[in-house]
């Protein structure tokens, strides 16, 4: 039942992304089968009465509405964890075949991953990229940073063309120490171009994760009469046909994933193709599922 409100093309409707963000984390904390107290470092320790002073931001409202008495959520390991999220605006970004383009599907990502990163007193930080870094809001835990974060989610607009070089170099020049980097864009690079840019952040000990986001159409495109693509990002066009599409385009962009993957597995980056109609929290929860078996 939950899912119904889950649904991308339900929360494309909400205008406040913190709210959207919010409940997809409930949604994938509500649906955990073990404690739900974990995420990126953090590990559930145990609830202790609130006293005057504390950060509000850690009471458990669930437990305030059920008992009207107000608790805190302590973990082990706190702030331990340097989180940046590395958001790709390029133009390809803007495709949509569906309510939710591909850059609004990765906006909601992004801002969840924001949300429950510090929620968990990590510091999280924030790249939006093309061709040049466009936003870059450094880690933080301190109040105020979630609106921070926020604010660059809801300004990231697809334009340009990708190129990971720069924002990947311009992440290295700020990685003092180790953490996770979440990178969120949907890949039209060659499989060695990708990895081999990216697995550099691997050297300090960071922990590198790759959303992969793709629209169905373009998993599996379901063409009736002959079509005019045209490439958001260099304007080149071409005629497909369906035969073409449901064929060999199709063997194409499987094995595009299938490369993809294998080369980041094996240079130790995790690695995960999320399908727009997908809902988000299902997403999170397979991202998490996967991580505990360290991939």
């Amino acid at each position: 039942m939950q899912h119904r409100f889950l649904e991308p093309s339900v929360l494309a409707g909400m205008s406040d992304i913190q709210l959207v963000a919010k409940m997809v984390v409930n949604g994938f904390i509500s649906g955990l089968h073990r404690s739900p107290d974990f995420g990126f470092s953090q590990e559930f320790a145990e609830y202790r009465p609130y006293s005057m002073g504390d950060d509000l931001r850690y009471v458990d409202w669930n437990v305030f509405a059920r008992t009207e008495k107000t608790f805190l959520k302590r973990y082990r390991g706190e702030t331990n964890t340097r989180v940046t999220v590395l958001l790709d605006a390029s133009a390809s970004m803007g495709f949509g075949s569906h309510r939710v383009p591909k850059i609004d599907y990765a906006r909601y990502l992004a801002a969840s991953m924001c949300y429950l990163a510090l929620e968990q007193r990590d510091a999280c930080g924030i790249i939006v990229f093309d061709d040049e870094v466009r936003q870059f809001v450094p880690p933080r835990s301190r109040q105020g940073q979630l609106a921070r974060l926020l604010h660059a989610v809801e300004h990231a607009e697809p334009r340009a063309h990708t190129d990971f070089a720069k924002p990947f170099f311009h992440f290295q020049q700020y990685q003092f120490r180790r953490g996770i980097a979440i990178v969120i864009s949907d890949f039209y690079a060659p499989p060695e171009v990708v990895v081999k840019t990216i697995e550099p952040l691997r050297f300090r000990g960071t922990e590198v994760v790759l959303f992969h986001v793709l629209d169905p159409e373009e998993l599996k495109p379901k063409f009736r009469d002959p079509v005019i693509l045209v490439d958001m990002e260099t304007k080149d066009s071409m005629e497909v046909s369906p035969d073409y599409a449901n064929n060999e385009y199709r063997t194409k962009i499987r094995a595009h994933v299938e490369e993809l993957g294998s080369k980041a597995r094996g240079a130790g980056l995790g690695y995960h193709v999320l399908d727009t109609s997908q809902p988000l929290d299902e997403a999170m929860r397979e991202y998490f599922r996967v991580r505990e078996g360290r991939y």
